[in-house]
């Protein structure tokens, strides 16, 4: 899998995670545990795009 294809397929788990965040935040009764998780998992996916484009925009130079 090419870098592009990684982060396209980062990007889609992203949004999922955003998805799945708004909805749960629609329903009093999710768990916070759940919301945090949710919110945790999100921000792992954003580090991981923010690395790789990174390293990406490094090996340019």
């Amino acid at each position: 899998m090419g870098i592009e294809a990684h982060l396209a397929e980062l990007e889609h788990r992203h949004q999922a995670l955003e998805d799945e965040l708004a909805e749960a935040l629609q329903h009093p009764s999710v768990d916070d545990t759940k919301i945090a998780e949710l919110k945790r998992r999100k921000l792992q996916v954003k580090d991981e795009i923010m690395r790789i484009r990174q390293d990406a925009g490094s090996s340019v130079h």
